[in-house]
């Protein structure tokens, strides 16, 4: 065990997993799995305990379900872990092993667990109607009071948060246009083809969108548009990204001589998930960013509710065989990303990559329709990277059809991870 910084708490340093979300509870259930009996403590910027983000633009905002219902239950063996809520981490010391929080206090700790995910990304301020985000509980709820019948909701940006809300605030009674750059919505998750047939199944229920568009400068009850359009709003739903969480690495540069931390989007590890090839520090979940063997060399975030289970299994027993001195013993890390969307009765069901291919080809369905199931694959070269499926409850099953023939790396060998659970529609 390293020994304690100078004015360190003297308490068992153990494992801080810093982060206090899905990819930390996931982490600190696979550490006691993994056969860690030490202390864990789990740090976190918000006072909650873990709960479960995807209803926050969907059943928290529509008032179908409460903030309570979001709490995600844990596992009993870790009923002794310490959490440390409300109270952010300033800076890590990577060299010392210490945390220092935005209280002033300095924590020791033997490994390190960086589970921070991300943040939305905002606009440059500006006056014009009231703008929201959807990341936390209480973004939820503030928004959900402006969605009123007939109030009109203009969402920026066209990926999941934003094609979710104006799902949601469409059901609701709102009068809702979306604006986003891209040719279509989600198209950098799923591509143009199956984007388009997307857009189709929201105008048919309503949503308006301004495709190819950028905002240019708040109005008086509306916002301007780069072509001099005006788009009447009165409340102002901003979805155009998210940022990692990275600036509490950032900020120990100076006492972390030589380690250079790549940060530049999200944490760069190895292929096991190791922060600068350190024994004691791993990353889980949005921020980590990784090669992964199945979709070649180069080192990807991705931001899907399945990542920090299937992170958190092999970067716990990486870092605890790291803490004992062992050899861990575990192939690459090469998860199968699989993500959701859930949209007025739709769901958005993909497994695999489909970023990475170079063409998608309709496999099922029929693509001109605003009716029925319709099914992408996605192609890098002769080889299927990944599936997407758009429909009913059906769709799971649609795209899992395809799921044995995404299992294979590309060198020929089988490999099967564990996918984690997907919410039934």
């Amino acid at each position: 065990m390293a020994s304690a910084a100078s004015g360190a708490h003297a308490a068992p340093a153990g494992i801080a997993v810093v982060g206090a979300s899905l990819g930390g509870l996931r982490a600190a259930e696979q550490l006691r799995a993994a056969g860690w009996e030490g202390p864990i403590t789990v740090y976190g910027d918000e006072p909650h305990r873990p709960y479960n983000r995807p209803p926050l633009s969907k059943e928290v905002l529509a008032g179908e379900a409460t903030a309570a219902a979001t709490a995600l239950r844990h596992r009993p063996s870790i009923d002794d872990v310490t959490w440390r809520l409300g109270m952010a981490v300033d800076s890590a010391d990577l060299t010392a092993r210490t945390l220092t929080l935005a209280d002033g206090s300095v924590h020791a700790y033997e490994g390190l667990v960086a589970a921070t995910g991300v943040r939305p990304r905002r606009l440059p301020p500006a006056g014009g109607p009231p703008r929201h985000v959807v990341r936390t509980l209480e973004d939820s709820v503030a928004l959900r009071s402006e969605l009123i019948e007939g109030v009109r909701v203009l969402v920026i940006g066209s990926g999941f948060i934003g094609c979710e809300v104006a799902a949601t605030a469409r059901k609701a009674g709102c009068e809702v246009t979306v604006v986003a750059p891209e040719a279509e919505p989600m198209m950098l998750a799923v591509g143009e083809e199956l984007g388009r047939a997307l857009r189709r199944r929201h105008e048919a229920r309503g949503v308006r969108f301004r495709m190819g568009r950028l905002v240019s400068e708040p109005g008086d009850g509306c916002v301007v548009l780069d072509d001099g359009s005006e788009c009447a709003a009165d409340v102002v739903v901003e979805a155009v990204g998210s940022l990692p969480n990275v600036e509490w690495l950032g900020a120990s540069e100076g006492g972390t001589p030589g380690l250079g931390l790549d940060l530049t989007d999200g944490i760069l590890c190895d292929a096991h998930l190791r922060i600068g090839g350190l024994p004691h520090a791993v990353a889980v979940g949005d921020v980590a960013r990784f090669p992964n063997p199945r979709y070649g060399a180069l080192a990807r975030r991705v931001e899907h509710w399945s990542m920090p289970g299937d992170c958190a299994r092999h970067a716990a027993r990486v870092l605890v065989a790291g803490l004992r001195g062992e050899e861990h013993g575990m192939a690459p890390f090469a998860p199968l990303p699989s993500f959701w969307s859930d949209q007025f009765d739709l769901r958005v069901q993909s497994f695999g990559l489909p970023g990475v291919g170079d063409r998608a080809e309709l496999l099922e369905g029929d693509a001109e329709s605003v009716e029925g199931d319709v099914v992408y694959g996605y192609y890098g070269g002769e080889r299927l990277v990944g599936v997407v499926a758009l429909g009913g409850s059906k769709a799971v099953a649609l795209a899992g059809r395809y799921r044995a023939d995404l299992m294979e790396l590309p060198d020929g060998s089988d490999f099967s991870p564990s996918l984690g659970s997907l919410p039934a529609l």
